[in-house]
């Protein structure tokens, strides 16, 4: 184990506190035996202190154990599994305090059932490394938990924000001359345009700044105005609120600490507000939700009027919505084409703020829905030639009650960005929407039964499916095997053994289909995503 300062709290701190436990001993009852205060002792407990040797003697003799046993860093059998998990590096940056916990809180916890809950995290250890999942798909989560906890609206940067542009006598649309010229006189950087020829493996960066006395902000020149203005700002919110471990690129091409995407996401929030700022932006969407039927031209105007990209917006509308609409059951959705000729998708970005993980097919190998408003819209902008497609959809999820109201907004290839893209918001339609929302009955906006992914549809009569629905089909082959092992004896059994069963009955359907019955299905459905 690591002789890290932090361990050696955490590990004496739950050896007190077992041994207090084990002598039936409270807080106060300790604090009577040792003339330690109650504080003081919690403090210990909960490895925030660590105790000088007298009080470590004092300690070991109301606990009736020895000094050395009390600073000892083995374990015994009931707490090894705390142990294990401390040699975890990664247990040691869980951004606990987020949640309202800490370290000892967890560790606290494993102590009441170390074995059971030391053998559950392993689990999870264990699956995350099966499936590829790094650290940095962990951060993201917990940062997408944060957002929904907090309806993705944070006060403090909506306040920074404000007193930044009043400071600098900036005001919405704040003009990208003005803000390269605070970030170089106010900030003392220096801003420079490159194609990075000298490392062109940098090439597909938007941004790169360099630390030190006078920092250096390289952005590329390949950029359209609105992603420099997105970048600019950005580098105002790492400069304004100084936030500490950070990434110096603007694609992750590392990730250390959850930290370091924390920090990520406050400059980008505070960019957001500085481009879209919260009063303003009130204003132009309170515009919006009143109007009688849906107006196609109304969000890309916006982009237009702000430069901002339509993900910048949409994004954003994520964060005021539920603030000042009471629109909080909503989800937002980034979708890129992966080629042209046989059309292939990829959700690239996905937040849900209504606790409903639906719509969401992510890191899944299959084919989303092609009723999707944000992929029938990028092909609908193609055909067009126009640079922005705004449209609206009715979306109703088949296997669900889940209604939503669909925003989704499609780009045009650029030199920065060669695919097909769009953005989508989605809110929910209940009571709250059609109260604040005055367009969603407008009949011109189509209504369309839609699903998750064409591997899980049960609709029948889709012509745009682009795969076999092979998820569901399992699904359903194995209710029926349940159906016909209720009519039997073994059904008794067989419940009781549960799991043992079910996993013999998957071994035994997974054989079910033949290579010639596999062949067939990739000649018709040619490209699996």
């Amino acid at each position: 184990m690591a002789l890290r300062e932090e361990n050696i709290r955490l590990i004496f701190g739950l050896k007190m506190r077992q041994l207090r436990i084990d002598a039936g001993l409270s807080l106060s009852d300790l604090a009577d035996r040792t003339g330690i205060s109650v504080s003081y002792l919690n403090e210990i407990e909960r490895a925030r202190k660590y105790p000088r040797g007298d009080k470590i003697a004092v300690l070991a003799e109301a606990l009736r154990t020895n000094y050395d046993q009390m600073v000892s860093l083995k374990l015994d059998k009931r707490l090894e599994p705390v142990g294990e998990l401390l040699r975890e590096e990664f247990v040691h940056d869980l951004p606990l305090d987020m949640f309202g916990m800490e370290m000892a809180d967890l560790l606290g916890m494993m102590a009441g059932a170390p074995s059971k809950l030391s053998a559950f995290v392993s689990t999870l250890i264990e699956i995350s490394r099966n499936y590829g999942l790094g650290f940095e798909e962990f951060y993201f989560a917990v940062l997408r938990t944060y957002q929904q906890m907090h309806d993705n609206y944070f006060p403090e940067l909506e306040r920074e924000a404000i007193r930044f542009l009043a400071e600098y006598k900036l005001t919405a649309p704040v003009a990208e001359a003005d803000l390269e010229r605070v970030l170089k006189k106010q900030f003392n950087y220096e801003v420079r345009y490159t194609t990075f020829m000298e490392e062109p493996a940098l090439k597909g960066l938007r941004s790169l700044t360099v630390p030190g006395r006078r920092p250096r902000l390289l952005l590329n020149e390949a950029l359209g105005i609105d992603q420099r203005r997105f970048a600019l700002c950005r580098e105002l919110g790492y400069a304004q609120l100084k936030p500490g471990h950070r990434s110096y690129t603007s694609s992750w091409v590392r990730v250390d600490s959850f930290d370091q995407v924390l920090n990520n996401f406050k400059a980008s929030y505070f960019a957001s507000a500085l481009l879209l700022p919260g009063e303003v932006m009130q204003s132009e969407f309170q515009q919006f939700v009143q109007l009688k039927s849906f107006d196609s031209a109304f969000l890309p105007g916006l982009m237009q009027r702000f430069g901002v990209s339509s993900e910048t917006l949409l994004h954003r509308m994520t964060s005021l919505l539920p603030h000042y609409f009471g629109l909080n059951e909503l989800f937002f959705l980034r979708m890129e084409q992966k080629n042209h000729d046989q059309p292939l998708y990829n959700l690239t970005k996905v937040l849900h703020l209504n606790g409903e993980h639906s719509p969401n097919a992510r890191a899944r190998h299959e084919h989303y829905c092609r009723r999707w408003l944000s992929l029938s819209v990028m092909n609908e902008r193609k055909a067009s030639g126009s640079d922005f497609l705004c449209r609206a959809q009715q979306s109703h999820y088949h296997d669900s009650d889940n209604q939503y109201l669909l925003l989704s907004i499609a780009n045009a290839p650029s030199a920065w960005q060669p695919r097909e893209s769009s953005v989508a918001l989605g809110l929910r339609m209940g009571p709250q929407l059609k109260k604040v929302v005055r367009f969603w009955n407008d009949t011109a906006i189509p209504v369309r039964v839609v699903g998750q992914t064409c591997e899980r549809c049960g609709l029948g009569d889709c012509s745009e499916r682009a795969a076999p629905p092979e998820q569901l089909e399992w699904h359903r082959q194995i209710e029926a095997m349940k159906q016909a092992l209720s009519r039997w004896p073994v059904a008794e059994e067989s419940s009781m053994a549960g799991g043992r069963h079910h996993s013999a009955t998957r071994n035994t359907l997974s054989g079910m289909k033949t290579r010639n019955e596999q062949k067939k299905q990739s000649k018709k459905y040619p490209n699996h995503e």
